[in-house]
């Protein structure tokens, strides 16, 4: 047993009782007030956000061939995967090429959806105008 064990309750000697008080282990008031319902800020990581930050021109096949089975094919794509053992096998493969997250469920995006959010908004706004100036307004 380690001595950072935080399992274990909290004792100390009062000095009007001889005997040991004891707190009970803290409690979350999320998980109390609602166990059904798991709100988006405190779900359960799920997925690994894999992002390739460095290219692999110069590496070896096997390297390359791990990108590909995680269907990354150029720098700064990003892929969703499920946690599991296999993916975090080919991650350790690339540990030094890519950048990984890990996300819930609601933050994981499709290839439509990352392309979306690229995107610029439509139509435009004035911001300012040449008669706004020439009238000093």
């Amino acid at each position: 047993m380690s001595r950072f064990n935080s399992a274990r309750p909290f004792t100390t000697a009062s000095s009007s009782s001889s005997s040991p008080v004891t707190s009970p282990p803290n409690s979350l008031p999320s998980e109390t007030s609602n166990p059904g319902l798991i709100d988006e800020q405190n779900a359960p990581n799920t997925h690994f956000k894999i992002t390739l930050r460095r290219s692999a021109i110069s590496l070896g096949d096997k390297i390359k061939g791990t990108l590909k089975a995680l269907g990354i094919h150029r720098r700064f794509q990003t892929v969703y995967f499920p946690f599991s053992p296999e993916v975090a096998g080919k991650i350790l493969r690339l540990k030094e090429l890519v950048e990984v997250e890990n996300v819930p469920t609601h933050l994981v995006m499709t290839k439509q959806q990352q392309r979306q959010a690229r995107k610029a908004p439509r139509g435009y706004k004035v911001v300012g105008s040449r008669r706004d100036k020439f009238m000093n307004v």
